[in-house]
């Protein structure tokens, strides 16, 4: 049996986290480097059980791609059997609402760190797929909010940089409550 070897996620601090990553040529998206670093980024995130959104900076890869985990989508049975993980390259938001919204935001590689951030509540976005395919897609709510929180990690942004309020909780404490990373 071969065992797979999940990429690291770095941590505040890495130079990776505050670059602009590159984006990727379209004629890479279905190219062998492509595909395996989704699959690093799917494992990684499949392996941290509060983890909802993780883009490629955070394993130390400056490419412009991210996934949102398919937890996010999961609520009826139906739900969990039929929910996939979303792959984005090179996504760009094209439109945000005026309304925007504050909620409590946390990051995969920012541990025990959590800030109210305030975003638009909906955004439409236009990236490319997994299969290399342009899409255009409206988001509201938690997905709109783990879109803007990958994007700006693309931009070398992170949410501390936009908290209006930073506030740290144990490690341990994590696990017993309900905070999604991103």
């Amino acid at each position: 049996m071969k065992i797979k070897k999940i990429a690291s996620i770095v941590s505040l601090g890495d130079p990776a986290l505050r670059k602009v990553s590159d984006e990727i040529k379209v004629k890479d998206i279905q190219g062998k480097e492509t595909k395996k670093l989704i699959k690093d980024l799917v494992l990684a995130l499949h392996n941290e059980h509060d983890g909802i959104g993780i883009s490629a900076p955070q394993i130390a890869v400056n490419k412009r791609l991210f996934v949102v985990c398919h937890r996010l989508f999961t609520g009826t049975e139906k739900e969990k059997v039929e929910a996939k993980d979303l792959v984005f390259i090179n996504p760009k938001i094209i439109k945000s609402s005026k309304k925007t919204v504050v909620m409590e935001e946390g990051c995969l590689s920012i541990r025990g760190v959590y800030g109210d951030v305030k975003r638009p509540s909906n955004i439409t976005l236009e990236a490319y797929n997994e299969a290399g395919e342009k899409i255009t897609r409206g988001a509201g709510g938690l997905l709109a909010r783990v879109i803007q929180h990958e994007i700006d990690h693309l931009n070398g942004i992170l949410f501390i940089d936009k908290a209006i309020v930073i506030r740290e909780i144990p490690i341990e404490d994590i696990t017993k409550e309900n905070h999604d990373e991103y």
